[in-house]
């Protein structure tokens, strides 16, 4: 059956057009389902949807990397997320394109934004979606919309994984970066209480907590949060900084290649191989700066490549689902991670970049 013909809505009517009804979906996600002509640096599979909910007052939250922080210069429908484009399109159409292209598709990402309909909104929207859809669903939540029974429902009605974007790792950096809402909610206890909550009611390794390196943490707060999480069977999905302009850290610099290859290399290590805590050394400012473990072992983790890859929801046959293209860098930047297996020349590239001789011990 041929897929639906599409229109995109122009961005000048985004106040008019507001979620249940609109929804904003990511530009990778566009050109999967063919809603946007375009094509990818490198050919490979990708299913993995990701759309955003849309308000004419834009998200209600004000964090300082963010570029659809409340405060940011700017009309909400000139605002970008993560850096790439999010085209406006009627939810009913979008629906009918998943439904064409069901058979390719390996998750679907709800994302919600701090607004007072958000939680109703994307109750609507997931049934929408699994009347037509058998593909399985991750939210995106915005903690400050929710409680306990409000996880539940979501749960009740087919949503398969939560995330939550805690994004900075330390309850200071949290206060500081991620400016209260108007109504109140966002603060560090409540993150933590809708992890928790989220994992006792999806269970083991069905919910995920974002993490974003280059806010001015440490490797070793980086580090013992992965090791927490993994304690508790939650996901640590990363993130590499990447300033958006006329932020508030918008001066701020992304963190060096080599910080974020031994990070993304720590966080495997932690949540797919085992290791302990105890297993790494760090500088007296917090730095990576050993790794207790054989050469071997590790030459063997970097030449699998999957610790480089983006770390994602699972697809339904447990394969990667959600590879977010350009999640961490702009298309024509290095990859900071790859949303296929690297290639043996990006292998090359990465042992350049992690200068192991210095860590492992």
């Amino acid at each position: 059956m041929a897929a639906p013909q599409l229109s995109l809505s122009p961005a000048g009517d985004l106040a008019a057009q507001t979620s249940p009804e609109y929804l904003r979906i990511s530009m990778a996600s566009a050109i999967a389902l063919r809603m946007r002509s375009g094509r990818f640096s490198r050919d490979f599979a990708f299913g993995g949807i990701n759309v955003l909910l849309s308000y004419d007052q834009g998200c209600r939250s004000d964090c300082g990397y963010c570029g659809l922080a409340r405060t940011r210069p700017g009309s909400y429908e000139e605002k970008s997320f993560i850096r790439v484009e999010w085209p406006l399109v009627r939810t009913d159409d979008l629906v009918e394109r998943m439904a064409a292209f069901e058979p390719r598709l390996t998750r679907l990402c709800i994302s919600m934004v701090t607004h007072g309909r958000a939680y109703r909104d994307t109750c609507d929207l997931t049934q929408r979606i699994t009347e037509r859809v058998r593909t399985p669903i991750s939210v995106l939540v915005a903690p400050p919309t929710l409680r306990r029974e409000r996880l539940e429902h979501l749960k009740s009605i087919g949503v398969d994984m939560i995330g939550i974007g805690l994004d900075a790792v330390t309850e200071e950096l949290f206060a500081t970066l991620r400016t209260e809402v108007p109504a109140g909610g966002l603060k560090w206890q409540k993150y933590w209480e809708i992890v928790t909550d989220a994992r006792e009611i999806f269970g083991p390794w069905k919910v995920n907590v974002h993490t974003l390196v280059g806010l001015g943490e440490t490797d070793q707060d980086l580090v013992s949060l992965f090791a927490a999480l993994a304690d508790r069977q939650v996901f640590s999905y990363l993130f590499c900084f990447n300033p958006e302009p006329d932020s508030r850290m918008a001066a701020q610099p992304q963190p060096s290649l080599r910080r974020w290859r031994r990070v993304q290399l720590a966080r495997y290590l932690i949540e797919d191989a085992g290791y302990a805590l105890e297993r790494f050394g760090f500088d007296c400012d917090g730095g990576l700066a050993s790794v207790r473990a054989s050469r071997a072992a590790i030459e063997e983790v970097v030449a699998k490549g999957t610790a480089f890859t983006t770390n994602g929801c699972p697809g339904g046959d447990g394969e990667p689902g959600c590879t977010r293209p350009y999640g961490s860098y702009r298309p024509a930047e290095v990859f900071r991670d790859y949303p296929f297996a690297p290639a043996a020349s990006d292998l090359e590239e990465i042992r350049e970049q992690l200068l192991l001789d210095d860590i492992v011990k």
